[in-house]
């Protein structure tokens, strides 16, 4: 066997064997140094010492002075501590401890996304990782000229992550690059400008590869994204893209102009012409269905109030073999939810009970909050929202915003809809098992999509947490201890010499065990062995 074969295994025994043997180390050396200090408490006089540095020498500022640090340096790891928590939704110190100590103790590394959990029909499966938490394209999402830009020049602020412009640039690279044996000229040098990180080096970019052929359709299409300042001056260079890429071969890049050619009518007014836009795309490409352009569709027919053409696209989509979204249960839960909405009273409602279609309008509210619970906190207005992402995670945060930031008004436009959800969400996690081992309708919800959504969320955003994750140890620890030495420091500044009886009963009191313990160590062993130990 080779020597790079021998290596691996060598660590990991040396490995195991420290981990075995650092516990039994840890007692020995604890034993010894109690005997160590029972042989030495005569001869050194250890008591009496003890007992005049601490108890008669100190005086009160002392004391005052020391538990006055320890309180401040307390105070100042609560503080971190508590910033760090609310920044990474962790605690710091027990963070190191997992990752650094539990391993030299011969502990197994746990993560919180990690383990066996059931699913809705009982079987034990997996709980998806970090990893596993698949992010998805937003179907709605904003044009960076006309509308994210335009937040930043009004704000001052950025409202997309770095990550998310990288998985944008990562989607486009792949999406309109095609074959990359037969890259002309200026696709190479489209390929290149979805990578550049600064806008404006990708619109100097795009301009050169149409100086390069005035027929380059990508190019078009990264100048109505980024350049465009106006959804009018965005639409006529979608269309000018289109012009020149509806005879070509690049099925992707053909779809994508349409359907943004369907959003720019969409958002300038021309609701029909844009539903007419979606209808085509989707029967022309029916297997291009993980696009979500229904989605789009559904959106645009709510702005209609065209609400039996919503069932019958939720019909369709919302099925049970199909992926869900916050969008499908949400619009599912707003069609049954006005049916009833208008009359509903929650006091009529308590005295004679809730009748069939307020029953399934209630159970459909329960499903969704089951699906995304972050979503009614944001139709409530009980958080602010943010411009959505270009990408999101399903049942995370970064869904509700982009799902409440385009249907909130239809939600307002159902009179009594709104009240209606405010009355019941909160009873969905009545229903939900709890700790959240298995779901109710779903799949247990994941664990992994608060540390996706700060990846997705800009800073100035506060990510919404489902299960709300309660306040770690050693921060209650560090503020009990800073509550507590802050309160000895008064209390010695006030009553110096009643401090200093409580002071001496303490240290006795504390004393008191080792103490006991030597005298019992005196009636086993002979005075003679204890005179010998002593002499060496």
């Amino acid at each position: 066997m080779s020597e790079g074969g021998r290596s691996p295994g060598f660590t990991e025994k040396l490995k195991s064997w420290l981990s075995w043997s650092w516990t039994y180390v840890c007692f020995l050396w604890f034993g010894m140094v109690l005997i160590m200090i029972y042989v030495l408490w005569s001869p050194l006089k250890l008591q009496e010492t003890l007992t005049s540095v601490f108890l008669n020498t100190l005086t009160p500022k002392f004391y005052v002075a020391l538990t006055g640090t320890s309180s401040l340096i307390s105070g100042l790891i609560l503080i971190f501590e508590w910033w760090y928590f609310r920044k990474y939704g962790t605690s710091f110190i027990e963070q190191v401890s997992v990752s650094h100590l539990r391993p030299l103790l011969g502990g197994v590394e746990s993560s919180s996304t990690t383990g066996l959990f059931s699913s809705v029909n009982g079987d034990a499966e997996p709980r998806p990782s970090v990893s596993e938490c698949k992010v998805w394209r937003n179907p709605l999402n904003l044009f960076r000229g006309a509308e994210y830009n335009r937040y930043t020049w009004v704000t001052g602020k950025e409202p997309l992550t770095y990550y998310d412009m990288n998985l944008s640039a990562q989607d486009h690279q792949t999406f309109f690059t095609g074959d990359t044996q037969q890259l002309r000229p200026e696709d190479a040098v489209m390929q290149k400008a979805w990578r550049e990180r600064n806008p404006q080096a990708r619109i100097r970019a795009a301009y050169q590869a149409i100086e390069i052929n005035h027929q380059c359709a990508a190019a078009y299409v990264l100048l109505a994204e980024e350049e465009a300042t106006t959804i009018t001056e965005a639409e006529r260079l979608f269309k000018k893209a289109l012009s020149i890429g509806k005879d070509g071969k690049d099925i992707n890049l053909l779809v994508y102009i349409k359907r943004r050619l369907a959003m720019c009518a969409r958002k300038l007014g021309r609701i029909k012409e844009a539903v007419k836009m979606m209808r085509d795309l989707m029967k022309e490409f029916p297997l291009l269905g993980m696009l979500n352009i229904h989605e789009n569709l559904l959106e645009a027919l709510l702005e209609l109030q065209a609400y039996a053409d919503v069932q019958a696209v939720l019909a369709k989509y919302d099925d049970i073999s199909l992926p869900k979204s916050a969008t499908i249960c949400y619009t599912s839960a707003l069609l049954k939810a006005r049916a009833v909405s208008d009359k509903f009273s929650p006091e009529a409602a308590s005295r004679r009970g809730l009748s069939t279609a307020e029953m399934n309008a209630v159970e459909a509210i329960h499903r969704a909050v089951e699906f995304n619970p972050h979503v009614p906190k944001y139709l409530l207005e009980m958080k602010s929202l943010i411009l959505p992402p270009e990408h999101i995670l399903k049942r995370g945060d970064s869904e509700a915003v982009a799902y409440a930031f385009f249907h909130l008004q239809h939600w307002k436009r159902a009179e009594g809809a709104l009240n209606l959800l405010h009355c019941t969400w909160e009873g969905t996690f009545r229903i939900i098992p709890y700790p959240l081992e298995k779901g109710h309708l779903f799949y247990p919800y994941p664990g992994c999509t608060e540390t996706a959504d700060r990846e997705l969320l800009p800073s100035f955003h506060e990510v919404s947490v489902y299960p709300k994750k309660e306040l770690p140890f050693f921060i209650l620890f560090t503020a009990g201890l800073c509550s507590f030495t802050a309160m000895l420091a008064m209390l010695t500044h006030q009553f110096p010499e009643l401090m200093g009886v409580f002071a001496k009963a303490f240290f006795s009191t504390l004393f008191a065990p080792l103490g006991f313990f030597a005298d019992k160590m005196e009636s086993f062993m002979p005075s003679s062995f204890w005179h010998q130990l002593t002499r060496i």
